[in-house]
């Protein structure tokens, strides 16, 4: 194994235990119990404020500049990238009255996606996919809080998919100014869930190009990197799977916080995400149908290769008994006596092969099937 397939296979282990195994507290400990991992990100945070007139944006160092931010005159977003700060977490949850239980589900990731009502606050818990690299998938979990006045996003490492829900804000594009927390929530939601498309449409990508590999030569590297996809559309899988559910959750159920306006436009979110599952559940079978192909790529050439070794055998068994025939040691064989019987057994042997290679020719046992 080379070192840099080691090397990929090392990355992949890593995202899959972070898919699949979740930071928990030991056993019996009080609920509401943070776990930090001690390679999480430092938060950076990040406030924007708008109303219908006026955007604002500026990155916080003091986390004490946001105490009293959130008002009924605009829409408030607090960004937080990174979980790295207990201190400066529960300083938050403090300021916005967040449940010791829903920093809980907003800390110890990863969290199943889903939707939970606390203290008169919504959080909504989602997970991002993003493309490192071209083809190094990262999963991210995304906790928003929605309040009556306020927003605030949590998310488990820098970088997001979100860009296009800030510029749409500082350069007033559709309804997102005029509109509450709640299409704020919205929109990011919908930003997360269309962020898979991209990722999709790269793994179909690299599905054709296999295919086209394995049908041309197969090789082992091939079979390795069918099942990372497979790993990986799992991955993607158990994110959006649930998600469902969750924004189906928010356009049956009515909450406060959301109006029937923004609950409309949720309706298009659970489309989204049903399309979404369909596609996964396409290239999972595509997938496992190129695992078919490269076994039966592998066995055809087996089986050409035999084919070839079985006609030089069957071409060589006669010659093979004729010079054994005349090889071995009797005194009285007459035919080598003769002066032409050394060129006669030649050319017999030649006339036999030849024979031999156009019945087989005939018979289509010499093509490559």
């Amino acid at each position: 194994m080379s070192k840099n397939h080691r090397k990929h296979n090392h990355r992949h282990s890593q995202r899959t235990r972070a898919v699949f195994e979740k930071q928990h507290p030991s056993v019996g400990a009080s609920p509401g119990t943070l776990v930090i991992s001690e390679d999480a990100s430092k938060p950076a945070v990040r406030l924007i404020q708008y109303n219908a007139d006026h955007v604002r944006e500026e990155e916080i160092h003091d986390i004490t500049a946001l105490a009293g931010k959130a008002n009924p005159e605009q829409v408030t977003w607090i960004d937080i990238q990174g979980l790295g700060d207990e201190q400066l977490l529960r300083t938050i949850a403090e300021m916005f009255q967040l449940h010791p239980l829903e920093l809980e589900d907003i800390v110890n990731v990863p969290q199943r996606p889903k939707v939970e009502a606390y203290n008169g606050n919504l959080l909504i818990v989602t997970r991002m996919a993003m493309l490192h690299d071209a083809h190094l998938l990262e999963m991210d979990q995304v906790s928003i809080v929605l309040g009556s006045h306020f927003v605030l996003t949590f998310q488990e490492h820098y970088g997001d998919v979100l860009d296009a829900v800030r510029h749409r804000i500082r350069q007033d594009i559709g309804i997102i100014r005029k509109s509450g927390t709640d299409h704020l929530a919205y929109a990011i939601l919908d930003a997360t869930i269309d962020g898979y498309y991209p990722v999709l449409e790269s793994f179909g990508e690299r599905l054709e190009d296999l295919e086209d590999q394995i049908i041309a030569c197969a090789r082992p590297q091939a079979l390795h990197t069918v099942h990372d996809i497979k790993r990986e559309l799992l991955s993607i899988r158990r994110g959006i799977w649930p998600l469902r559910e969750a924004v189906n959750t928010l356009v049956r159920d009515e909450h406060a916080l959301i109006s029937p306006t923004t609950r409309m436009h949720l309706r298009d979110c659970y489309d989204h995400c049903v399309q979404i599952i369909d596609v996964v559940e396409t290239y999972r079978e595509l997938a496992g149908g190129l695992m078919d192909l490269y076994l039966s790529s592998i066995a055809s050439r087996q089986n050409d290769i035999m084919r070839v070794l079985t006609v030089i055998a069957t071409i060589f068994m006669p010659l093979t008994f004729l010079a054994g025939v005349y090889g071995m040691n009797f005194d009285y064989m007459p035919e080598l006596r003769k002066q032409w019987a050394y060129p006669t057994l030649m050319a017999g042997m030649t006339m036999i092969a030849g024979w031999m290679l156009l019945y087989f020719g005939r018979k289509g046992w010499l093509r490559q099937q």
